[in-house]
């Protein structure tokens, strides 16, 4: 297994992608960055790669209010393609929506492990795939 993490951002916010991409990389931490600009993007790129699990993304940051295809829609599908995924990723659904609603309906989808407010400090990213990472090796 390579100890390098594939992560994945699913943002429509082309700022903040950046912005994401730069704080990743300022980790320096092992890892391969991957961005989409809706659902819809992430969803087609893993249906065209389901035989290829070795491209797909270790952990996905998922924006909820996207056009075309928004967060919600996008674990919609990923639930019916999941059987067909042969590796585990862990999804961070990550919006600045403090509505109780969006929280307690992510936190409702088990394939979901946590829900973050935006910005993601770089302290708490850098834990997230620090914990990834660490998890890989045991």
């Amino acid at each position: 297994m390579s100890n390098i993490l594939k992560t994945c951002i699913v943002d429509d916010d082309s700022i903040y992608r950046f912005t994401m991409v730069k704080t990743l990389q300022s980790t320096n931490l092992p890892m391969e960055i991957m961005a989409f600009s809706d659902g819809e993007e992430a969803i087609d790129f893993m249906l065209d790669n389901l035989n290829q699990d070795s491209v797909f993304p270790d952990v996905i940051f998922l924006d909820i209010d996207m056009p075309i295809m928004d967060g919600f829609q996008f674990m919609e599908e990923y639930i019916k393609i999941k059987p067909r995924v042969g590796k585990k990723i862990t999804i961070y659904m990550v919006s600045s929506s403090l509505d109780p609603v969006d929280i307690e309906r992510a936190k409702k989808i088990s394939a979901i492990s946590d829900y973050i407010v935006k910005p993601i400090g770089l302290g708490r990213l850098k834990s997230i795939l620090e914990e990834l990472l660490k998890d890989r090796k045991d």
